[in-house]
């Protein structure tokens, strides 16, 4: 059984949000050890948490129990939040998903890269079943055939590029603008053509894992080291924080520090004229301290309050998408289906061809039948084999996509005394 336990940004607040994403790894490690579970892979982004297992019945309750115990969050509170699908509705949410029709902005691209980590860590872990494997991979295909057929990842759908917009009245010139870019992950590249199409020259970035050097010469951007940090937050006039960190990585005292600690800004204006400093977080877990909006000059745009200002969806590409989404769902879990009737074949062709080796071995203890015939006889034997058995296999894999796989199970059991390894 396939499910899916999912938290997001519509039905689930941001700080229980935010406290689950913050433990994803020990919600991880703690579900990949729970009894029952046969696979499972975490995807958790800046507005979702979700949990995909396979397991041999529905332990949804089980799972929200475990994540309960590890996140420090009452069960009751996770259950209210959550979203349970099964099988073939959890397929059709996973497809939804990596195509950004379930985003917080409609369309929006980074999710399906997002996806492909998450299946990428699983697979590293050793969490991967077949099954999932192929669900995963089956998401990834589904979500470029949304992007290459309907127009839902046309120009402003991202995340990031709503930010900006929102962030647009507070810059009176993108090209003037200091532009201080916090982390290199998931968001950081997308930021950066953002930035750069509006116009932006002057952009800076800071890495909180040490990789700032590298990314800032791959993308031609000016690497901060961590001790020049309280400098550069004082000279910026917009701050972009997008890493993954379990706990802010600005607070108060970064700011009230860096003020102290740089009273010539290079040619900076005057703290009484200079424009309020924008600080737009992408993170979740939060990535700036909600207290930093309390200082005077700055202010904070953060992903709930993107949010909420999401456009409303193209109702048509939307209709598109979601059409492409649910054929694949279903097309996924037939071929599921059919490949539930794998036992049956491999019970039916190891019958017949068991029939058909002892004919053949009479056949070669035979002394009166020269080489050159006895070959003939076998590759005949064995075309008609093949002929005779065409028939009922495309039947059997048809009755498994119409979801009657045990109705072929049946007919064998009653026509030959066979029972299938499924069945014992």
């Amino acid at each position: 059984m396939l499910l899916c336990l999912s938290f997001d940004h519509r039905g689930c607040s941001f700080p229980l949000l935010e406290r689950l994403t913050g433990r994803t790894r020990e919600i991880t490690e703690a579900l990949t050890a729970a009894p029952d579970i046969e696979g499972v892979v975490v995807l958790s982004t800046c507005n979702r948490f979700e949990v995909y297992a396979q397991a041999p019945r529905d332990t949804s309750a089980e799972l929200v129990e475990q994540i309960s115990r590890t996140a420090g969050v009452p069960a009751s509170s996770l259950s209210m939040a959550a979203d349970v699908e099964v099988d073939h509705r959890a397929a059709e949410h996973l497809f939804a998903v990596a195509s950004g029709l379930k985003s917080a902005v409609v369309g929006e691209e980074e999710i399906a890269g997002q996806v492909r980590r998450a299946h990428v860590e699983a697979r590293e872990r050793g969490t991967v079943t077949h099954h999932l494997e192929r669900l995963f991979q089956t998401a990834t295909r589904t979500s470029r055939t949304v992007k290459h057929r309907t127009e839902i990842h046309s120009q402003g759908r991202s995340l990031v590029r709503l930010a900006l917009r929102l962030a647009e009245i507070r810059v009176p010139s993108w090209e003037d603008a200091r532009i201080l870019l916090i982390g290199t992950g998931a968001y950081a590249g997308a930021t950066v053509a953002a930035l750069r199409s509006r116009g932006a020259e002057r952009i800076s970035v800071h890495s909180p894992s040490g990789r700032a050097a590298g990314y800032a010469e791959r993308h031609e951007l000016t690497a901060v080291d961590p001790g020049e940090l309280r400098a550069a937050l004082d000279a910026a006039d917009v701050i972009i924080a997008c890493s993954r960190t379990e706990e802010p990585l600005l607070s108060e005292a970064d700011f009230a520090q860096a003020d102290d600690a740089a009273p010539d800004r290079g040619g900076a204006e005057p703290e009484a004229s200079r424009s309020p400093r924008l600080l737009i977080d992408l993170g979740m877990p939060r990535n700036i301290d909600p207290a930093v909006a309390r200082i005077d000059g700055i202010e904070l745009l953060d992903l709930e309050t993107i949010a909420k200002h999401a456009p409303i969806t193209e109702l048509g590409t939307e209709h598109e998408a979601l059409e492409i989404v649910h054929d694949a769902a279903v097309e996924f879990g037939a071929s599921q289906a059919e490949r539930d009737t794998l036992p049956v074949l491999l019970a039916l062709r190891g019958h017949v061809n068991a029939i058909l080796e002892e004919e053949l071995c009479r056949a070669r203890r035979g002394d009166d039948v020269d080489d050159s015939t006895s070959a003939d006889v076998e590759a005949a034997l064995r075309r008609l084999t093949g002929r005779l058995l065409h028939a009922p296999t495309t039947r059997i894999r048809s009755l498994g996509r119409e979801g009657r796989a045990s109705e072929a199970s049946d007919a064998l059991s009653a026509l030959f005394g066979l029972e299938s390894a499924d069945r014992g």
